[in-house]
């Protein structure tokens, strides 16, 4: 008896073949990111590529982890540069209260566009990290984490940006400097721990230089105003036409542009030590008024005098000088005299030249033939970032007096290690020549002082020792190394040799950024509070205490869940905080 018979289409169904090469054709069109063809499962609430935030008070950088660089780019306020939020805050009442409303609502809509403009994703499928400066305020940050969990984000982790910026470079030990805009914080970092205990900081940073700089231009600067007509562009020469800068011309646009395409950090002068001495007391002219916008003024017109110091300092639009130049001897003339020494002996030594810029004119002049020509001199390209070097009061410290500062601070053991493992990051560093500058201040910050020509005023006693800050650092000189120092100088030592510019060649402002990456890429974020923990916490909260508004933020913030440095606890042998008291005549 014969079988049944054999058909094609009986072999296809008794011994199916599955096609394997469409399969992995299949699989490679799934990815997770579009920089690399990985084959990565989605997780639990999505993808698991994690959205990096990087939340800056002036430039926001957010893109996914993994990736090398941020997918955007962008200026929180706008085309205005405005910051988000600065160093101080209302004491009022009703206008903190104002104050924060006002941030929650510019906050939100730099979220919103973070998802739907720059990463075009879905909140609701993304776990966020957010790299988190160490000084960031606890109300900024609550307010970020509300309302990205108001949005269904799954989970939301705080990682420290200067940990996150040695990751970028693959290491866990080392002296991270983060000059941003509002300032300049020097963090150690030993064995992924920050010591936030030796955190030291300094306002001198991008918005001090923006302030400086706008400061020179005005005092130093030349302004070409557009012809009239046609015939007056070809008949009167420009060197006529030439008048001080007015203000209107030098918006916050302007000045940003002229710091990052036209500035660069010169070098060192070659001027004797005994230069550095500081200027003895007197009007030092320091503070500079708001020039109006009439030419006619005369310089003498642009200085502040001692007086209106503190009325300068809490106005809005602050122009800082150097206060005490170390290019100058001490004896040079104060004030107006003393600002054009220092101009023409920058002049001297200057090998920049001159640029122009064309700039909108000022709404009282016509722009019918064009635009206006701002002349920048080539010193004030050159010298302007000289305000971040020199230091100012005790309270401003230089940015290498900040980094020698929390070295003395840590312990003994740690200063080589750290000396040798120094990272520069932040926009401010961008400026071309900023790091081989830093490190010759360094080793400027620890050369011996000059010896005092004084005699005793008694001749059975001898001088007092000479105060030198520093003394305890001197045997590190050999040891100090940038790690990412484009141009390092010759080592001096075998660890300098092994660390001065080894560090990859990343952009200083996105070194935080792509450590976010990195760990968000490894799994291994900073404390990560999820969304049901939030919600519980909320749930916990006592209706009655939340909307009591005399209460205060601080209060209402510090039961959250959020981490915060500054809440550590005391070190061993601290006092209590509530210590007995013991009455006068009391049986003890």
């Amino acid at each position: 008896m014969s079988g049944p018979p054999t058909t094609p289409r009986a072999n296809t169904l008794f011994n199916p073949t599955t096609p394997a090469t469409s399969r992995v054709l299949a699989s490679q069109n799934i990815q997770a990111s579009p920089h690399y063809t990985t084959t990565r499962r989605h997780s639990l609430y999505g993808v698991e590529d994690r959205v990096i935030i990087d939340p800056g008070s002036r430039i926001w950088k957010v893109g996914f982890s993994g990736e090398g660089r941020p997918r955007d780019v962008f200026l929180a306020r706008g085309k205005s540069g405005a910051s988000l939020w600065n160093l101080r805050r209302a004491t009022e009442l009703a206008e903190r209260m104002e104050e924060e409303k006002l941030l929650e609502v510019n906050l939100q809509t730099c979220l919103r566009s973070v998802f739907h403009d720059s990463l075009l994703t879905d909140p609701k499928a993304r776990k966020v990290i957010l790299v988190e400066h160490p000084l960031l305020p606890l109300y900024i940050k609550d307010i970020i984490a509300r309302i990205l969990f108001e949005n269904h984000v799954p989970s939301v982790s705080f990682a420290s940006s200067h940990l996150l910026s040695l990751f970028a470079v693959g290491r866990i030990t080392g002296l991270v400097l983060d000059c941003g805009h509002l300032e300049s914080v020097v963090l150690p970092i030993f064995a992924a721990r920050p010591l936030y205990p030796h955190l030291r900081t300094t306002p001198l940073a991008g918005a001090r230089l923006t302030s400086h700089l706008r400061a020179l231009l005005l005092m130093f600067g030349t302004y070409l105003p557009p012809p009239s007509s046609l015939s007056a562009a070809i008949n009167v020469p420009a060197a006529n036409r030439a008048t001080r800068v007015p203000q209107e011309v030098l918006p916050d646009s302007v000045i940003d542009k002229i710091k990052t395409r036209c500035c660069f950090v010169g070098d060192i002068l070659g001027i004797p030590a005994d230069a550095r001495e500081t200027t003895p007391g007197g009007d030092d002219g320091s503070e500079f008024e708001i020039p109006p916008s009439d030419t006619t003024q005369s310089e003498s017109d642009f200085t502040g005098g001692g007086s209106n110091i503190s009325s300068h300092r809490e106005s809005s639009s602050e122009f800082s000088v150097i206060t005490n130049p170390r290019v100058l001897p001490a004896d040079a003339p104060r004030g107006e005299n003393h600002l054009q020494a220092l101009a023409t002996l920058y002049t001297r030594h200057s090998t920049a030249t001159e640029l122009q810029m064309r700039v909108m004119p000022p709404p009282f002049q016509q722009t019918g033939t064009g635009r206006g020509t701002l002349i920048i001199p080539g010193w004030i390209r050159e010298r302007a970032a000289e305000v971040l070097f020199e230091g100012g009061d005790v309270d401003e410290s230089s940015i290498a007096e900040v980094i020698l500062d929390s070295l003395l601070k840590v312990p003994v053991d740690l200063r080589k290690t750290l000396a040798s493992s120094i990272l520069v990051s932040g926009g401010t560093a961008m400026l071309p020549g900023f790091i081989p500058r830093l490190h010759a201040e360094i080793l400027r910050a620890l050369s011996p002082p000059p010896a005092l020509s004084r005699q005793p005023m008694r001749s059975d006693r001898s001088l007092p020792p000479q105060f030198d800050q520093y003394a305890s650092l001197r045997p590190l000189l050999p040891y100090f190394a940038i790690l990412n120092n484009p141009s390092p100088p010759p080592p001096m030592s075998d660890r300098a040799r092994g660390n001065a510019g080894k560090a990859p060649a990343f952009s200083p402002a996105i070194l935080a950024w792509v450590g976010g990456s990195l760990a968000g890429s490894l799994k291994t974020g900073g404390v990560e509070v999820a969304r049901e923990k939030w919600d519980e916490a909320n749930t916990n909260h006592d209706p009655d205490q939340s909307m009591d508004v005399s209460a205060g933020f601080e209060d209402r913030a510090a039961k959250n869940i959020l981490p915060d440095w500054t809440r550590t606890p005391l070190p061993s042998g601290a006092p209590p905080a509530s210590a007995p008291r013991i009455e006068v005549g009391a049986e003890i």
